[in-house]
């Protein structure tokens, strides 16, 4: 371990890795790949098999971390840094010439001996772990295949006609895992309801209910395990216009407790992204994402207040963080739609460890509008032959049918709920429940004011990316 000028404290997760070949353990070739099947690296000469290699140096124990801890392949990105480096091959002595923009390896022109690139790179190409495939090709194909079927019938007639998964590509994506040793101190009021009633007459009833309001007080250390962030300023754009970048934030959580040390030959006939966010910029994010994770922990200690919290003081003081660069992977499906001057990127996403699978699919938008008002035409009709108190509900039939009918095939409302995904455990934990005053009469089926299940870690994300762009 070193310490950097800003304080952090750098772990060298490669220390032992060496650019250049990485050989068979049994017939020393250089022509290595992954087997999906097992999860292991795989030389394509002897068939040889040997297990992924563990990183070494970082805090397993999160309670224990304090200051800010960062593996090297999460250092600062070196924008002065050229994409070109050159390797020397250590069977014949040539200089390989590697472009890290496209590719972690190389094959040498003289003896073919395949180079690869295993050690941290002073422009942030390589992560300190990676997630090998899982999920294998046919697999996903199959799972892509499926999701879509389900929407043909409103899809658009040029999609249906296009659509292929023989140009799917596996991708590993750039991410950080965050591991954040806190403490958590919120304070505020919550109710109970006690009694549920109705006041009226027959023609106008209306609900009311009478509730106990208490002063809560929830205070406890909280250890949060391999909080994922997209790395790339393009997918960390949840509400992208031209982009469906929210479904492949959908199909996380990964389990990135099987991550492995970063390796070039996991890549091998994959593509990948490279990371061009740095630490001090997704601080924020990290921050707000923290707090709603200990929010919603701390709801698994207030059943009692069905009607909801409203925390007046959130606190999290963060003790200790660390910070992992990974690649984490991705079965993807992309179809561009244009649409006059506008053209949409539309993705299917297929998690390649857990096969969750999420997509958005192109809307043949005069067919939805006229199905829509055909329910809307039925549900008008319906009104005046259903004896019904609120037969005037039937009037929004047609507008719940075109939004129910929209969000099934866009899904522009998935997101990754890392608020309840993320693994996190609470100890020491101080509870203050007091009794203030019995509320009757209100007319609110909740507390007003209630935020113990709001979420705000992913309304920042794209101001600040925002932001990010407008300062290049």
């Amino acid at each position: 371990m070193e310490n950097s000028n800003n304080e952090s404290t750098i772990v060298q997760t490669n220390e032992e890795a060496k650019n250049g070949q990485n050989k068979c353990p049994k017939c020393g070739a250089t022509d290595i790949s992954l087997n999906v099947n097992t999860g292991k690296l795989r030389c394509n000469y002897c068939r040889h098999e040997f297990a992924p290699k563990n990183v070494t140096g970082l805090e397993k124990d999160i309670s224990n971390l304090h200051g800010q801890v960062l593996g090297a392949g999460a250092k600062n990105i070196e924008t002065d840094a050229e994409n070109i480096i050159t390797l020397k091959c250590s069977s014949c002595g040539a200089e390989v010439v590697i472009d890290t923009s496209e590719s972690a390896q190389a094959r040498c022109h003289w003896c073919r001996n395949t180079l690869s690139i295993n050690q941290q790179v002073p422009n942030g190409s390589v992560p300190d772990v990676v997630l090998p495939f899982k999920v294998t090709r046919d697999v996903a194909k199959n799972e892509i295949e499926t999701f879509v079927e389900k929407r043909k019938f409103f899809a658009h007639p040029k999609f249906k006609q296009e659509f292929t998964t023989n140009n799917i590509m596996g991708v590993y994506f750039p991410y950080m895992l965050i591991d954040i040793n806190a403490h958590a101190d919120f304070s505020g009021e919550g109710e109970h309801e006690t009694r549920r009633y109705y006041v009226g007459n027959d023609e106008n009833k209306k609900p009311r209910y009478d509730a106990d309001l208490y002063h809560v007080e929830r205070e406890f250390d909280i250890a949060i395990s391999d909080l994922s962030i997209e790395s790339s300023k393009d997918k960390l754009d949840y509400s992208s216009s031209n982009k469906t970048n929210n479904i492949i934030n959908a199909i996380m959580p990964f389990d990135t407790e099987n991550s492995v040390r970063w390796d070039a030959n996991y890549l091998k006939g994959y593509s990948s992204e490279k990371r061009d966010v740095n630490v001090e910029q997704l601080k924020d994010i990290v921050n707000e994402q923290a707090k709603d994770i200990a929010r919603f922990k701390a709801n698994d200690t207030l059943r009692t207040y069905d009607r909801g919290v409203a925390w007046s003081k959130q606190e999290l003081y963060v003790k200790g963080e660390q910070w992992k660069a990974a690649y984490l992977p991705v079965w993807l499906y992309s179809y561009q739609e244009i649409k006059g001057d506008k053209k949409v990127l539309h993705y299917v996403a297929v998690n390649a460890r857990t096969k969750e699978v999420m997509g958005s699919v192109p809307i043949h938008m005069p067919k939805l509008v006229g199905v829509s008002f055909v329910v809307e035409i039925l549900g008008f009709i319906a009104m005046f032959f259903v004896d019904w108190d609120y037969s005037w509900l039937f009037l929004t039939l047609g507008f719940i049918f075109f939004s129910i009918m929209f969000f099934r095939y866009r899904n522009s409302n998935a997101r990754h709920k890392y608020e309840s995904e993320t693994k996190s455990n609470i100890d020491n934990l101080r509870k203050v429940d007091t009794f203030i005053e019995s509320r009757k009469g209100l007319s609110d089926s909740s507390m007003i004011g209630a935020n113990n299940k709001s979420i705000n870690g992913n309304n920042i994300a794209s101001s600040l990316i925002n932001s990010i762009k407008d300062k290049k």
